[in-house]
């Protein structure tokens, strides 16, 4: 009786104990198998980039010895940016690729159509390239953490700005009509409270829609001094260029996932895109101030190496870099432990984290209340030939 105890307490104890990699879906000795989803083509393929600076990371680190004895199989698809085909796709990486877990999955149409998906299956979705503020919510996306400062900070920082620099004028928001532009929005709406209607006019667009110059021209016939375009890249490029065709002389800031000087301002003309504003955590490739920067050089070799013949100006790579350092932490800190659960709990569990190519003065923090990675940023303005940061970190909490 004793030796059956004995066996029973033991087995207990077996399956009690963090799942081997046998048990957890993608994972072998060898390799952990995680998904992504991304526009690499269609209207918003220019931040599709952000995978393929990640996809050439993940091969760089694999090249390495992968991480704690684990090549990563990094299996990525192209979404256009159309919602349908990224559930397509997500379902396709989880019942037939296996994938333990999803990482920088990109565009707020597709995050939105699957994560309910996700979550049912309970794969979690990690650092999705996103600043929707629906994604912060913990109680309805509690196995997402978002990989971008979210829209509402980002909105409220640049509210705050124009209210100082332009405290008299009537602002313009050029937005996306989905979750992504409107929260930019909204964010206007909260920091100026009543006086929203009377500062602020804005027009939408579709990303099916083949140009903005009309919504720019009746922007201006507004008599706005500041012009906030809260979309992608393709349509911002258009929207600088058609300002300064039709002679407006706004202050023109374009929000973070906008902002890549070879994915906007390049296609809006560098000396069109003079004087333009954006947020950002990265530091930039062709700003002299990062040329000995050994984080700076180290990319340079890396891009050399792994994505010859690229744009490096297109700061969208950079995004992707970063991503893929971020991964590399946690599944560091993950160990032998390759649960879902842990790899959930290692996204949440990362203290002061430093990426080199980020701000100095900008770091990680994340915790099992917040989705958030990244909650700071700095504003800078293009110059001509590269960004020029001026201002303090914001956050948060200095909106």
């Amino acid at each position: 009786m004793i030796a059956k105890w004995k066996i029973a307490i033991a087995l207990a104890v077996l399956l009690s104990g963090p799942a081997s990699a046998a048990e957890e879906p993608g994972v072998s000795d060898t390799e952990i198998k995680i998904g992504g989803v991304y526009p690499f083509s269609g209207p918003a393929s220019s931040i599709g980039l952000v995978g393929k600076g990640l996809i050439a990371y993940i091969q760089s680190l694999n090249e390495r010895g992968g991480v704690n004895g684990r090549k990563i199989n990094y299996i990525a698809y192209d979404d256009s940016y159309s919602p349908p085909k990224a559930v397509e796709h997500v379902r396709k990486l989880v019942e037939s690729d296996e994938v333990s877990f999803m990482y920088g999955q990109l565009g707020t149409p597709g995050i939105s159509a699957t994560a309910k998906y996700l979550r049912a299956k309970g794969v979690p979705s990690i650092a999705i390239i996103s600043g929707s503020s629906k994604f912060t919510d913990i109680a309805n996306y509690p196995l997402t953490t978002t990989g971008l400062v979210s829209y509402d900070t980002e909105g409220k920082i640049y509210a705050k700005y124009l209210t100082k620099v332009l405290p008299n004028a009537k602002y313009a928001i050029l937005y996306q009509n989905d979750d992504l532009g409107k929260d930019y929005v909204n964010a206007f709406k909260a920091y100026l409270g009543g006086e929203f209607d009377r500062k602020v006019v804005t027009a939408a667009y579709e990303v099916t829609e083949p140009t903005i110059d009309s919504q720019i021209t009746n922007l201006k016939s507004t008599g706005a001094e500041a012009l906030v375009i809260a979309g992608t890249p393709k349509f911002a490029a258009q929207a600088i260029r058609q300002a300064s065709v039709i002679g407006w002389k706004a202050t023109i800031i374009i929000n973070f996932p906008s902002a890549s000087v070879g994915g906007t301002l390049a296609p809006a003309g560098l000396d069109k895109s003079i004087g333009v504003i954006a947020g950002t955590i990265t530091k930039d490739i062709a700003d002299e101030a990062w040329k000995d920067d050994p984080a700076m050089q180290d990319y340079r070799k890396f891009f050399e190496k792994y994505i010859p013949g690229a744009d490096i100006t297109n700061g969208t790579y950079l995004v992707g870099y970063q991503q893929g350092i971020l991964l590399e932490q946690i599944l560091k800190q993950c160990g032998n432990d390759l649960s879902r659960k842990n790899i959930l709990a290692q996204a949440k569990n990362l203290k002061q984290a430093i990426v080199p190519v980020a701000l100095p003065g900008i770091e990680v923090n994340t915790s099992e209340n917040a989705n958030m990675m990244w909650s700071q940023m700095r504003l800078q303005r293009w110059t001509g030939t590269a960004y020029k940061l001026f201002g303090d970190v914001l956050d948060a909490k200095s909106e």
